[in-house]
């Protein structure tokens, strides 16, 4: 088993790069895709014959060119939209709820939104009683702020 591996030292570096690749699916950041770049490259490297000195300097110098020249052109592609994208809690803001747990006046209160039920505080200050349908205009960490929905009945 040794021998092969010796003898087939590009499989190795092949090996790396996929580890590599797997490694990036979890970071996302196409940084680590820089190193299975440079273990191609020694993998090219082991194939035509050279040695390890050779496919360790063939690695560094085109993970190292990667970092500076791929993975920019890679990242604007990729994550071109990610400053427009809002977070899962920023999502809520907008969206239409219902009081769960009447919010007192000056106080807090429950609202079920967004499929979550939210600590929530009224914009107003004043008494929204359990029941009501609110709108969500803002959110400071895990607490949201709602106002009441006015709604016509023209029936």
């Amino acid at each position: 088993m040794l021998d092969y591996l010796t003898q087939n030292v590009w499989l190795i570096w092949i090996l790396i790069s996929v580890l590599c690749l797997i490694i990036e699916l979890g970071s996302g950041d196409l940084f680590v895709l820089c190193f299975a770049i440079g273990g191609l490259a020694a993998s090219l490297t082991a194939a035509v014959g050279l040695g390890l000195v050779p496919q360790l300097i063939a690695m560094a110098l085109c993970a190292l060119l990667s970092i500076y020249f791929v993975r920019p052109v890679a990242l604007r592609y990729l994550h071109r939209n990610d400053e427009n994208k809002v977070s899962n809690a920023d999502a809520i803001l907008g969206q239409m709820g219902q009081v769960t747990q009447t919010i007192e006046k000056g106080g807090f209160g429950r609202v079920s939104a967004g499929g979550n039920d939210w600590k929530a505080v009224s914009a107003d200050g004043e008494r929204i009683e359990a029941g009501a349908k609110v709108r969500v205009v803002a959110r400071e960490s895990i607490v949201i702020t709602v106002e009441p929905v006015i709604t016509s009945n023209n029936s």
